[in-house]
């Protein structure tokens, strides 16, 4: 592993926000929803009805919600009030979630605009209200971390949570080139079929190397940690190094996350079963562990 990649990581952990929490917590963790403006380019679209419906059961079940990164696509939309009016609803039950001191974000590569502190007081403090023509709270003085350490006081261990483009030059470093390609080019390619040759999700080869300097980075530091952006779940089992895969909210027929509960971490998975259908039509969204 390289000494930059070391050297990002151990920064973004020694300064991370730490977060206690025992048997009693829970704690439900996505990765990598890329929300876009609801057109034909955006990814999350097919899947807000299922990731509608689990964040509402997990709400009603008072788990905290992280969104390790890349929660909004702001490569292909440079405008985010359009992310914002085509997911309202999304939104809104994250402000739910907000309201109620059970919300943390943190930013990726593909939304690191959320690292500068202005940039979130102009977009996610507030929304406008059409219906009454005035802003109103939506997520007031948030602040989108980097990083964050859940601190499990039965054992004093930690949980690194961190979305992972660190450990890839081009989007950790070069991510405003890259971000003007995706904007510019690519994202009109991807109406034609055409995979975008920067993101590790579309690469296996760029996936693998990411996923082995997390493993490395792991192995070295002894610390556990739970990573976004290759979009590749990954749960170890016992005996390999405890890095850990959220995958992502854009797959073809489900979302995948993590769930930490009574001390326990559970890959999830929530998608329409379709042999549940009902002979009106009727679809069921399930969940699958």
């Amino acid at each position: 592993m390289s000494t930059k990649t070391s050297k990002r990581l151990k920064e973004v952990y020694e300064n991370a926000k730490k977060i206690t929490f025992d048997n009693s917590d829970k704690f439900i963790l996505f990765s990598d929803c890329h929300r876009g403006d609801g057109s034909w380019a955006d990814d999350f679209a097919h899947n807000e009805n299922v990731f509608f419906h689990a964040l509402n059961y997990y709400n009603d079940k008072e788990f905290t919600y992280i969104e390790v990164g890349d929660g909004d696509e702001l490569w292909e939309n440079s405008q985010f009030d359009d992310v914002k009016e085509a997911h309202s609803h999304i939104f809104w039950i994250l402000s739910e979630f907000y309201k109620q001191g059970r919300l943390y974000l943190i930013w990726g590569n593909h939304n690191s605009r959320w690292r500068n502190p202005t940039e979130c007081q102009k977009n996610l403090f507030q929304y406008y209200d059409e219906r009454d023509h005035t802003y109103k709270p939506l997520f007031q003085d948030i602040k989108v971390y980097e990083g964050l350490q859940l601190q499990y006081l039965e054992t004093d261990h930690t949980i690194f949570l961190v979305h992972g483009h660190q450990a890839n030059f081009i989007n950790d470093v070069t991510w405003r080139f890259v971000r003007f390609f995706v904007r510019n080019f690519w994202r009109f390619l991807q109406l034609c079929g055409v995979k975008d040759p920067t993101s590790p999700a579309k690469n296996f080869k760029k996936r693998n190397k990411i996923e082995k300097k997390l493993k490395k980075w792991v192995i070295e530091n002894k610390q556990m940690l739970i990573a976004g952006h290759t979009h590749r779940s990954v749960y170890p089992v016992p005996g390999k190094a405890p890095y850990f895969n959220t995958g992502s909210c854009v797959h073809p027929r489900c979302i995948v996350g993590i769930e930490i509960n009574n001390g326990l971490i559970t890959l999830v998975k929530w998608y329409v079963n379709v042999k549940q259908a009902n002979d009106d039509g009727t679809l069921f969204i399930d969940k699958k562990n």
